[in-house]
Parts: C-alpha cells; structure tokens; sequence
C-alpha cells in the first residue's frame, strides 16, 4: 500500500459529502456502486489513479472499496469518516422502514406487498450469483468447491464460516506453493486463513443482553462477506431463523428484499434485523457489528496482505474461498426458494423476474416495485393459503 502514489489528499469533509450522497443515491448493489465510485473519483474528480482503484476492487464489498479510498486519500481517520458517512443514509432509511413494518406488520396489505416482492427477491439472488461466477469462477476445482458448498448448504445447512475456511485450505493446497516451494510468506496465509476464525470464536455478550447477542452475531456475519454482501445469507438463516427463532422464514425474506432494495451495502439487511429484534437499539448494535469487521479488515489487515497479494497460497485460498460462496449463494436461493414461491403465481414472478435482470438489466427498486404491485394486486384475488403455513 502506498498512498503516496498521488499527492492530492481529500480533505475529510469533502470525503463525507461524496460517501453521504453516494449512500442515499447508490443503488444496484456492490458491483454498481464500485463501478460509480470509478466512475466519479477516477474519471471525473481524479482523486484516484486507475491503479489505486485496482487495489480497492480487491476488497469484496462497496464499504470496503469505500473505506480504502477514504484511507488513501483522508488517512486514518478520513476512513472511519468517510466509511460512516457511506452507512449513515441507508441506515436512516432502513430504521425508518422498519418502524413501518412493526407498525404496520399486521396488515393484509403488507402481508400481499411481500407476496410478489418475496420471488423477486429470490430473483435478484440468483442474478448477482451468475455475476459473481463470472468475475471469479474459472476451473474445475472452483465449480467442484461450489457444488460441495451447495449440496452441504442444502442438505446440512452447516456454518458457512466451515465451508468457507474447508474450501480455502483446499483451494490454498491446490492452487498454493505449499508442495512447490517452501516460501518466506506463508505467515501471511495463516493470517488469512485465521480473519474468520478470529470472528467466529468472539466473546458471547453477557447473558440474558439481547444487544450483546445482536452484536455479537453480527460481528461474526460480517466477517463471512467473501465476494458480495450476499454470501452471508445462508448464516444469517441459519442463525437468526434455525438457531436463535428472532425471525421467522417470512420476515427474513422482507429483511433479505430490505437490503437488496435500499441505496448503499446491501449488507443493511443487520439494520433492519436489528430493529425487528430489539427496536432501534438493535439496529445500531447489529449495524456496527456488521460494518466493523470491514473497517478492522482495510485498517489493519489490508496494509500487511497487500504486500503479500501475489502470495500463490493467499491466492489459492481467495479462490476456494470464493467458490464456497457461489455454492452458498445458490443453496441459499432454494432455502428461501420453498419459503417464496408457493403457487403458480409466486413461480411466475420469479421467472419474469430473472428473464428481465438478464435482458433489459433494471434497477432493483424498480423490479421490486412492479413486484408489490403484482402482490397487492393478486394477493386478495387468490387468497394464498400456504402463506400462513409455511
């Protein structure tokens, strides 16, 4: 890492303003909103060069593309600034949202909303999926992890923190220099290999403190968020439905539909989890614990494994690690699959759904949008039953 390779420094006021706007307008998710700060730092205000750039996109989140730049260009604390400012709008939105659902949770009409939007969802999933396979996904042994990870996802329903470190050391003693040549910085791989198992073993909060639960299960969610914000899906169901019951299958979906929706990191989802569990205090517990890990990772962690990032077993556990998270995805998208689509109806909406996001390529509001139309429109004409039972 060198800052120094420009000598433009932002100062921090004009970083939150760019990551305040950029929050409240930034829709599409990480691979759109990375391409706008491209866009907009690189081509039009050139706070950045396009190799500086390059070096951010190996973060796998917006808000840890976020962060980096705000590093680079404000320091230290230009990266806290900066990374919060990039939360804050989505944040309010998402608190506000779900005031609204407990207010009005009970009725018919929500209930009909969520009707149509909850296939669509499953649509917006399957979609990001195929983008991520096409960024990352290049040999037999990336599939072979990725089908490994789905069927266990689905028949098991294992911690995804164990897919994720199981394919890494697969894909780290396969594609590494560990039988090749002994090196000088296999020190860096451990320390990889270590970030989830740091998370994954933190302190439970002081028992009976729904708060320091909330904290605690989303530090360790965020530590899983390999590739995209939606890789934490298959843990955020087991833990918060299968595990814990805060939610039930219905309102994880609404939680899941809340972040694919919203402006800003699709990882949002915590907020609003968080205030469906425990109100507001929630939300900002389980928002803090989802974010922190990425600010620890670019803070602490990048400065050390850039040095380190053409290390063949760094790499070799990136990939497996990301192809644990393609598979993880899809298993995800049949659990949450048998929860949304229960007729021939829901089946349809998910189908239009994927035929539109590959062939005109709207934006997630607007789909979701048409979505609750459907829903409100079909809900009190068909009656669905198995809502209620499933």
């Amino acid at each position: 890492m060198e800052p120094e390779k420009t000598a433009q420094r932002v100062p921090i006021r004009e970083l939150v303003r760019y990551y305040l706007r950029l929050g409240l307008i930034g829709f599409g998710g990480p691979v759109a909103l990375v391409g706008q700060m491209e866009r907009e730092l690189v081509g039009e205000r050139k706070w950045l060069t396009k190799e500086e750039m390059r070096e951010g996109i190996a973060g796998p989140l917006a808000i840890q593309v976020g962060i980096w730049i705000s590093y680079i260009r404000g320091g230290f604390w230009g990266a806290w600034a900066g990374g919060w400012a990039f939360i804050l709008p989505n944040f309010v939105i998402v608190t506000v949202l779900g005031a609204l659902y407990i207010h009005f949770g009970g009725l018919s009409a929500v209930r009909a909303v969520f009707y149509g939007v909850s296939p669509a969802v499953i649509a917006l999933i399957l979609h990001s999926c195929y983008r991520l396979t096409k960024l990352g996904m290049k040999d037999w042994l990336e599939w072979a992890l990725a089908a490994a990870a789905f069927v266990i996802t689905v028949t098991v329903k294992a911690e995804v923190a164990l897919l994720f470190i199981g394919c890494g050391i697969v894909g780290m003693l396969y594609y590494g220099s560990l039988f090749r040549k002994r090196t000088s910085s296999s020190t860096t791989t451990s320390l990889l290999a270590g970030l989830p198992l740091v998370a994954t073993s933190a302190a439970p909060g002081t028992a009976g403190a729904m708060l320091g639960k909330l904290f605690t299960f989303f530090l360790k969610a965020g530590s899983l968020t390999f590739g995209s914000g939606l890789v934490i899906v298959p843990f955020l169901e087991k833990g918060l439905v299968q595990q814990t019951g805060w939610l039930n299958e219905r309102e994880f979906l609404v939680a899941v539909a809340m972040g694919m929706i919203s402006p800003g990191p699709v990882v949002i989802t915590a907020t609003f989890v968080g205030y469906l569990v425990a109100g507001f205090w929630g939300a900002v517990v389980a928002t803090i614990g989802i974010f922190l890990p990425s600010f620890l990772l670019i803070l602490i962690v990048a400065p050390i494994l850039m040095r380190y990032r053409t290390n063949l077993n760094v790499q070799g556990f990136i990939k497996g690690a990301y192809a644990a998270a393609i598979g993880t995805i899809l298993g995800a998208c049949v659990l949450l699959g048998r929860i949304a689509i229960g007729d021939w109806l829901t089946a349809l909406v998910a189908l239009v759904s994927l035929i539109v996001l590959f062939r005109w390529k709207v934006s997630n509001p607007l789909l979701v949008a048409a979505a609750a139309v459907i829903g409100l429109i079909a809900f009190p004409l068909l009656k669905p039953e198995w809502i209620f039972v499933k």
